[in-house]
């Protein structure tokens, strides 16, 4: 079947008739289960039904195992954590209220597990500069304290980042315009539980604090303690949702909810509430939910912290938005029999409180607006009298002025007027004249993204097909990607395109610098039926971004060794060589560059690129693939030092063994917990090759320090929550220890009679699995040196090991040390490692080889000296 045969039987067509559209929110928002309702005849909306939700496959091996989800939910950061929207046209098709199964997630990490039977005992804590603090049982909240329900608006910062993603990469992930969502929420007032601790004079902030354990530290953030205590804010501490208990993805037992501001600020699975003077120092408050002058670039943000500790930045209110639903992306309207009008549908909302007041709609690309139909079910609770008490609860709406949810508008177009169109653009306006602007405000985490939401509408032939600017996560598709791809720039004023025949004098902005990766004059399309023929170490062929490469000539000369490649032949290695590579590599990669995917082999390769544990019956004998990345989960952490830390990581049963051989290494994988970037580094690991069940990894932490930023890594791990998983892939690496002296680099075998090892730091890792190796084999003749250097006494890793191969086996290993900063008594050498050190104890003869691992800057000073003193670059391995 031709491509355009299957397009015609995925895409959905109208014609004769209306597209699916909901039904009014005034008729389908005041009916639903009698599960979810206490009066039928009510005249306000109630939720709708709730679909049964199960335990899901995907989430089986991760620590949400416990959490029954909605498999339409789409998932925007892979399997774990979980951070879903629902497809738009479902998501607006339920009406005013979401279901919690539709309900949008945003989870940093691990949903806490909590028992049915604990949630009464649940206890937080209300302390900082108050004069009376406590702790208080959900049990007694609920009985203590007066009961509300409101209807609350929740919106994600990243809506509608996807867009900017597009533009130029930000440092989140693509959330679609779906990351919004409208429940009614039961539960006390923030101010009435702050109000009977008495706060004390100076008191500004009120800090949250959740109980989900993350990479650095619990989740927190702060709002201002005049806006808690302002009954218009109705700023709460929920633990009802439509009616019932809190799903353990919307904070189970208990959350704040902040109406109007952004839903970072609603802390979940609420622990604390600390009444400060200054806003909240917990990293997510810092590091998170913040737009940055446009001018910031990830480079500048990422090396001065001081762009993150400007207040200013931090987003509370939200801005004025608005999106089309209807018409539906890939939606496709026939002309012949078509009513006389379409009806065109989204939503809107704004934030801190004000109403959405105008909603409008152009066809001409901004030149002339129509005015929509706004309809605003808010307004049903407002319009209620008497006192009503819902879900055990007092409706406190009808007083109040306050917007806290979103609005829906409508507009009939004539069809003859689409037919002429070349797209739909929607703008919004709120009371207090804010408008969403026509181009967009690009920032490092892409937040608040809220220009005119733009739907282009393609005639082909009889049908007119609309398409919205992008689809969430991964998905492909949307007329931003199109474009962007036929070299239009999208910054240009104009969505990257020409207004017919006009030349614009707009000039384009400067767009993010981008290392081309491909040859110019290269078209030839490639088969997944020919990439497949490369999938091994001869002519090893691997995919970036859909581009192939062949590696066959670069196999010799690459810094990890030939078998990075052959792991990667065959397979998307779009993730680990972005991740790791330099501007220089990727500049490099023109010259490998043989053609790109065909359709149906991206189609190919996207499914079957990657296997999870989860997807394997039966039990391997050893853990590591290199052609997939697989889970382990970690089990432990000992410190070894203030800084240095082994991480232990089970497998995936007892009897498994890792499958490292001796001299080579493996990449971990994890993402940061904010932006969800891809952090993947190399690591020797320092438990036995023979060990079962287990591996231990040693790690020297880099904290951030005033001059300098930390390790991704290092500091992620750090604060990687007990029982959460790693991937792993491997082994990688040039250089393998067999036994006896011989060794191969690149798979060319050779024989040794002397390893001298010299490294620096963590770099000790790699040197001692192969010494170890050596020195566990009494039989082995091959002679070791080793010259380990470091600042302190304290950062010498593994140094008891070392010392006591030293002692066992006098005659063939001898270990020195040197340190920089040494402290009084010591015995050692003092100093660098540098050219009369490395004269005087690594001296070359015809069958030695030296072996390198530390810092760029001592490799490099040690490869010029070696070369001084006349060995070979034949003879030096650097890992």
């Amino acid at each position: 079947m031709n491509k355009s045969a299957k397009d015609e039987q995925r895409v959905p067509r109208t014609g004769g008739r209306l597209p699916p559209t909901p039904p009014d929110s005034e008729d389908s928002l005041s009916t639903s289960s009698s599960s979810s309702q206490e009066d039928n005849s009510a005249s306000f909306p109630l939720p709708p039904p709730c679909p049964p939700t199960q335990f899901l496959e995907i989430d089986r091996n991760t620590p949400d195992k416990h959490v029954p989800r909605d498999h339409r939910l789409i998932r925007l950061t892979g399997t774990h954590p979980y951070n879903v929207e629902a497809p738009l046209s479902d998501l607006f098709n339920e009406g005013f209220l979401t279901s919690p199964e539709l309900f949008y997630v945003r989870n940093h990490g691990a949903v806490p597990e909590v028992h049915d039977d604990d949630i009464p005992n649940w206890e937080f804590s209300v302390e900082g500069m108050v004069e009376k603090p406590f702790r208080l049982a959900l049990r007694d909240l609920v009985s203590q304290y007066e009961q509300k329900t409101y209807p609350i608006t929740l919106v994600c910062a990243g809506n509608r980042r996807k867009e900017q993603n597009v533009v130029r990469k930000t440092k989140g992930f693509s959330w679609g315009a779906a990351g919004v969502s409208t429940a009614l929420f039961t539960g006390v007032t923030m101010a009435d539980v702050i109000r009977k601790a008495k706060p004390k004079k100076g008191a500004k902030f009120v800090c949250m604090e959740g109980a989900d354990k993350l990479p650095n530290g619990y989740y927190g953030t702060s709002v201002k303690i005049n806006w808690v205590m302002d009954p218009n804010k109705g700023m709460m501490l929920a633990y009802k949702m439509n009616g019932e208990m809190l799903r353990p993805d919307h904070g189970k037992p208990l959350r704040a909810v902040i109406p109007g501001q952004i839903g970072g600020r609603s802390v979940k699975w609420l622990k604390k509430l600390i009444v400060t003077a200054e806003p909240s120092d917990n990293w997510y408050h810092i590091y998170d939910n913040r737009v940055l002058p446009t001018t910031v670039s990830p480079e500048e943000a990422a090396n001065n912290p001081n762009w993150w500790t400007d207040e200013r930045y931090a987003i509370y209110d939200l801005s004025c938005n608005s999106a089309i639903a209807y018409p539906a992306h890939e939606e496709q309207l026939c002309l012949v029999g078509a009513p006389e009008k379409y009806r065109a549908k989204g939503y809107a909302y704004s934030g801190g409180g004000r109403r959405v007041t105008r909603v409008e709609l152009s066809i001409d690309r901004g030149r002339s607006w129509r005015l929509a139909n706004c309809r605003y079910p808010e307004d049903a609770y407002r319009d209620i009298d008497e006192d009503i008490e819902i879900y055990g609860s007092q409706l406190d709406t009808s007083w109040r002025e306050a917007s806290f949810c979103w609005c829906f508008w409508e507009l009939d177009i004539p069809v003859a007027d689409l037919a002429d169109a070349k797209d739909m653009l929607v703008r919004c306006m709120d009371e207090s004249m804010q408008a969403q602007p026509r181009d967009m405000y690009w920032s490092v985490l892409g937040m608040m993204n809220n220009p005119w939401f733009r739907v282009t509408i393609n005639r082909e032939g009889d049908y007119l097909r609309f398409e919205h600017p992008t689809q969430p996560a991964l998905m492909p598709g949307g007329w931003m990607e199109r474009v962007k791809k036929s070299g239009g720039n999208l910054l240009n004023g104009y969505w990257g395109e020409r207004i017919g025949d006009e030349d614009t004098d707009v000039p384009p902005e400067e767009q993010a610098k981008e290392v081309p990766m491909k040859k110019e004059g290269i078209d030839r399309m490639i088969t997944i039926d020919e990439l497949r023929k490369h999938d091994g170490e001869q002519h090893p062929w691997f995919v970036v971004n859909g581009e192939v490469y062949d590696a066959t000539d670069f196999m010799k000369d690459h810094p990890g060794g030939a078998q990075s490649i052959v792991s990667s032949a065959g397979v998307d290695a779009s993730d680990e060589f972005m991740a790791i590579h330099s501007e220089t590599a990727k500049a490099m990669m023109p010259d490998y560059h043989i053609g790109a995917l065909d359709d149906h082999a991206k189609i190919v390769l996207g499914e079957g690129a990657v296997q999870d544990n989860n997807d394997r019956t039966e039990q391997r004998p050893s853990f590591l693939s290199t052609r997939s990345w697989v889970k382990a989960v970690l089990e432990s952490k000992e410190s070894v030092s203030w800084d240095t830390r082994i991480f232990k990581f089970r497998l995936e049963h007892d009897d498994q063994v890792l499958g490292l051989p001796t001299g080579m290494h493996l990449m971990m994988r994890l993402r940061d917990p904010v932006t969800r970037e891809t952090i993947i580094r190399s690591y020797t690991p320092i438990s036995h090759e023979t060990q079962k069940g287990y591996l231990d990894v040693l790690v020297k932490i880099y904290f951030d320090q005033k001059q300098r930023k930390g390790g991704k890594m290092s500091q992620a791990l750090e604060g990687l929550p007990i029982g959460h998983f790693v991937d792993f892939k491997g082994p990688i690496g040039k250089f393998e220890y067999h036994g006896h002296g011989i060794c191969s680099v690149n798979g060319i075998k050779r024989k040794v009679d002397s390893l001298i090892f010299i490294s620096g730091g963590t770099g000790i890792t790699p040197i001692y699995q192969v010494m170890r190796a050596v020195m566990e084999d009494k039989k082995d003749p091959t002679k070791c040196v080793a010259l380990n250097g470091n600042r302190l006494m304290e950062d010498i890793l593994c140094k008891d090991q070392l010392n006591k191969f030293s002692l066992e086996n006098a005659n063939r290993c001898r270990i020195i040390h040197t340190l920089t900063q040494a402290p009084d008594g010591w015995s050692g050498l003092k100093g660098r490692i540098a050219a009369p050190v490395l004269k005087q104890h690594c001296a070359r003869s015809e069958q030695s080889m030296a072996l390198i691992c530390g810092p760029e800057a001592m490799e490099k000073a040690v490869h010029v000296a070696l070369k001084e003193q006349g060995w070979k670059d034949d003879d030096l391995l650097f890992f």
